[in-house]
């Protein structure tokens, strides 16, 4: 008795209209643009590894990249994101966070392109958040992103990272 009643629940399932795919064109290989997601934005998070910690670990430069060429800012880690700035070749910036599959890098940057204090990341904050300081924030691509060891503002003044060497060569007191 079981046997006729499941052939003929399949019998009435196959019957009826078939399903339709949305956001497919009619080869099916193609995907129309409504299928596209534009994704909002989202903020930089700073302060992810607690109170003991920077609010940004690590420094960025960007690489890859040729004198003059800019790095895109985006307002989420999705390529397809508004682009909200961008970094100059050669500029440092305070990275901050990741995306999860770590193909994006949360950052924080100053409009002259060094570490500034002012960004207020490099100290440790109470909890974690959103990222609303004075600097601005955006996403860039991991891959054209060189870490740098530690957050320390560079000299303000190239030559100075040669009188400091020298001066540690000579022995020279007080540095």
């Amino acid at each position: 008795m079981r046997r006729p009643i499941i052939l003929l629940g399949l019998a009435l399932s196959a019957c009826g209209e078939p399903a339709v795919v949305a956001n497919r064109s009619a080869d099916r290989n193609e995907v129309s643009e409504a299928a596209v997601v534009t994704p909002g934005s989202r903020p930089v998070r700073i302060g992810e590894l607690g109170p003991n910690f920077s609010a940004c670990n690590a420094a960025g430069t960007t690489r890859s990249l040729k004198a003059g060429e800019t790095l895109p800012v985006r307002s989420a880690p999705f390529e397809n994101a508004d682009e909200s700035g961008s970094v100059a070749s050669g500029a440092r910036f305070f990275i901050c966070t990741r995306s999860h599959d770590q193909k994006w890098f949360g950052i924080v940057a100053d409009e002259d392109g060094t570490l500034a204090e002012r960004c207020g990341v490099s100290e440790p904050v109470t909890r974690r958040r959103d990222y609303e300081g004075p600097c601005r924030s955006g996403w860039v691509q991991s891959a054209f992103v060189k870490v740098i060891a530690g957050v320390e503002p560079g000299p303000a003044n190239p030559g100075d990272a040669e009188n400091v060497s020298e001066a540690a060569n000579s022995g020279a007191p007080g540095l």
